[in-house]
């Protein structure tokens, strides 16, 4: 299961939309590691003036990469983390995840460019 959502909240998604705060908190109690991960890089982005941060750090386990993997895959949860922050998620593999900033076009293009992707790979990262 991607996501525990709460009998709350599910009876609020029961009866119409659900607003994007009341996601974001489920998405940060329910995937805390990959909250953490884009939320340190959304502060890293704030306080500096590149055009985008990532992390390079692979997750201590298996569940904590599970955690990225659910927040990345999924439409609705990347669109709900994109909005909150301001900021586009861009994903390499299983922590190679990026936060760029309005306007970096080019940056995000060489990011998800087949070239770094292939450049990207390492035999240690085969099966994550």
């Amino acid at each position: 299961m991607s996501l525990t959502v709460s009998p709350e909240l599910l009876h609020k998604a029961e009866q119409g939309p659900v607003d994007n705060a009341d996601f974001i908190a489920c998405i940060r109690e329910s995937l805390p590691y990959a909250w953490s991960v884009v939320s340190g890089l959304a502060e890293r982005a704030a306080a500096g003036g590149a055009e985008y941060e990532a992390n390079e750090v692979p997750p201590p386990g298996e569940a904590e990469r599970g955690q990225l993997l659910r927040l990345l895959a999924s439409d609705a949860m990347r669109a709900a983390v994109e909005r909150h922050f301001g900021m586009r998620l861009a994903f390499q593999n299983c922590h190679r995840v990026a936060l760029f900033r309005p306007g970096a076009d080019s940056a995000y293009a060489e990011f998800t460019s087949p070239r770094a992707q292939l450049l990207n790979q390492s035999p240690e990262l085969v099966d994550c």
